[in-house]
C-alpha cells in the first residue's frame, strides 16, 4: 500500500474508534456486564465487509462477535486476531472530559476504552474493511475474535465460546491481542517496542472469616472483622522474592545493554526505573503480587459481625504458581478461609520463530529506529482462554507513544485517552504484520 493509502486506513481507524467509545459496553464484574450493542455494531459492520459473523449469547446481555477471513492457503494454521468489547466502568465526574464523548482533544481520542481495547478493535475493522474493498485474500485464515468480559476473567467471553464452541477456533495454532507492541522511550532517549510473549496468572480471590456475633460494647476476641483485617494486612504488606523469569531476563538484559548499565538479577530496580513511567508495570514483573481491593463486613455500628471478607487480586509469574499459593495460605493463616474466584493460567512463549520475526519487521518498517523486544504482561489477557486449545497468543496492539505519556496509568485509569497519531502508526503496523504472518 502507498502512504496515502495508509493515512486514509489511519483517518478510517479513527473513526471507528470513535463509534465503539460512544457506545458503552462496560463490565461490572460478577456477571454485571453488557456488550449487546457494541456487538451488533460489529456484526453489522463485518457483514458489510463481506463476512458471515457469528454473534455468541452467553448471557441475555453478554455477546461476543467471531468471523473468519478464508485464506489462500488452506494448509496453513489459521490466526486468531482478537479483542475485546467490554470496558471497565467510568464516572464522568472524575473526568476532564466526557467517557463516552469519542471526541478528539489536543491530538487524543477521549473515553473509556480508548486504550483498553477499542483502538486495536477499531485497528481489525479498518482492516477488514479495507481488505474487503481492495479484494485482499490473506495467505492464511484469520479469525477475527472480539470478546465479552475480558475484563472479569472471560467467564462470558472467551472462556465460554472456548467450552461450548472451540469449533469457532478451529485450525487455529497462534493469536495476537492487546497491550503488546506499544513503545517505551528510555532514558537515553531509545526507543523500544514492548511485544508481549508472557503474561502473569491469575489468582482472584475471596478471604473469609467467621467469629462470635455480639454487642459492640462488649470485649470480644473472636472477631471476624479483626481476623479478616490482620490477614489482609499481611498479605497485603508482603514482601514478595524477586523472580526473574526468562522473558523479563531477555527484556531487562536489553535495556541494560541499551543505557549501558550491568544488570544485576538480584537487583533489577535500576534498570526497570530506566523504563520511566512504564517502570510501575515491569516493576510488577519482577515478582508475584496480592493486592487486596475489596473489603466487606457489617450491618449496623454497635453490632459485632459473625461474618467478614476480603477480596484479593493475586498475579503469579510463569512458573512460580505454586509457591504463590502456598505463600497466600500460610499469610492469611488457618482460621481464614481462602476461595479462589477466577484462577487463571501464567503464559510464556519465546521470543523466536516466523509469527515474532513479522512483528518485529512491521515495527521497522514503521520506526527504522525502534526496538523490538519481548516482555511479561503484569495483567491477564484473553490469550488465557485460547492457549486451553493450544493456541500461542502475543500482545502485540502496535502503538507509537509520545515520551511523556504515562501509558499504563491510562487502564483503569480516569481520562484514558489515545493519540491519533498512535492509532495511525498502529493500523499500519498491524496491517503490514498481518500481510507477512
Amino acid at each position: 500500500m502507498r502512504q496515502s493509502d495508509y493515512l486514509a486506513l489511519g483517518k478510517r481507524t479513527v473513526e471507528i474508534c470513535q463509534d465503539l467509545i460512544r457506545i458503552p459496553s462496560v463490565n461490572n464484574g460478577g456477571g454485571d456486564g453488557d456488550e449487546r450493542a457494541v456487538a451488533q455494531y460489529v456484526s453489522a459492520f463485518l457483514k458489510k465487509c463481506g463476512l458471515d459473523p457469528v454473534v455468541y449469547q452467553s448471557a441475555p446481555t453478554r455477546m461476543s462477535v467471531v468471523a473468519r477471513i478464508k485464506g489462500r492457503n488452506p494448509t496453513r494454521p489459521g490466526l486468531v486476531l482478537h479483542g475485546h468489547l467490554d470496558t471497565v466502568p467510568a464516572d464522568a465526574k472524575d473526568w476532564k472530559n466526557d467517557p463516552w464523548s469519542g471526541d478528539i482533544i489536543d491530538g487524543d481520542i477521549w473515553g473509556r476504552g480508548a486504550v483498553d481495547m477499542k483502538d486495536m478493535d477499531a485497528m481489525i475493522l479498518a482492516i477488514a474493511e479495507d481488505w474487503h474493498q481492495r479484494n485482499f485474500v490473506p495467505d492464511r485464515d484469520v479469525v477475527l475474535a472480539f470478546f465479552a468480559d475480558e475484563e472479569a476473567g472471560g467467564t462470558y467471553g472467551v472462556n465460554w465460546i472456548v467450552k461450548n464452541h472451540p469449533e469457532a477456533f478451529e485450525g487455529c495454532s497462534e493469536a495476537i491481542s492487546e497491550v503488546g507492541g506499544f513503545s517505551a522511550t528510555l532514558s537515553n532517549g531509545k526507543r523500544v517496542y514492548l511485544v508481549e510473549t508472557s503474561e502473569k496468572g491469575m489468582y482472584w480471590m475471596e478471604l473469609s472469616t467467621e467469629g462470635t456475633a455480639g454487642h459492640g460494647s462488649m470485649i470480644n476476641m473472636d472477631n471476624s472483622v479483626t481476623a479478616l483485617a490482620e490477614a489482609v494486612a499481611r498479605i497485603g504488606k508482603h514482601q514478595w522474592p524477586i523472580r526473574i523469569t526468562e522473558t523479563l531476563r531477555i527484556f531487562l538484559s536489553k535495556v541494560a545493554q541499551l543505557v549501558g548499565k550491568d544488570f544485576d538479577e538480584r537487583n533489577p530496580g535500576p534498570i526497570v526505573a530506566e523504563l520511566g513511567s512504564m517502570a510501575r508495570m515491569i516493576g510488577a514483573t519482577t515478582q508475584n503480587t496480592a493486592n487486596p481491593t475489596m473489603l466487606s463486613a457489617g450491618y449496623k455500628e454497635n453490632v459485632i459481625p459473625q461474618h467478614a471478607k476480603a477480596v484479593i487480586d493475586g498475579r503469579f509469574l510463569p512458573g512460580y504458581e505454586e509457591e504463590f499459593i502456598a505463600t497466600i495460605k500460610e499469610l492469611a493463616g488457618p482460621d481464614v478461609l481462602v476461595r479462589p474466584i477466577i484462577h487463571d493460567v501464567a503464559l510464556e512463549l519465546p521470543f523466536t520463530g516466523e509469527l515474532v520475526d513479522a512483528m518485529c519487521a512491521a515495527i521497522k518498517d514503521c520506526d527504522p529506529e525502534g526496538i523490538p523486544v519481548p516482555y511479561v504482561m503484569s495483567g491477564g489477557t484473553d490469550n488465557k482462554g485460547l492457549s486451553k486449545l493450544g493456541i500461542a497468543g502475543y500482545g502485540f496492539s502496535p502503538l507509537k507513544l509520545p515520551p511523556e505519556l504515562d501509558f499504563m496509568a491510562l487502564f483503569h485509569g480516569i481520562n484514558e485517552r489515545v493519540p491519533v497519531s498512535a492509532i495511525h502508526f498502529g493500523v499500519e503496523a498491524l496491517d503490514r504484520f498481518l500481510q507477512r504472518a
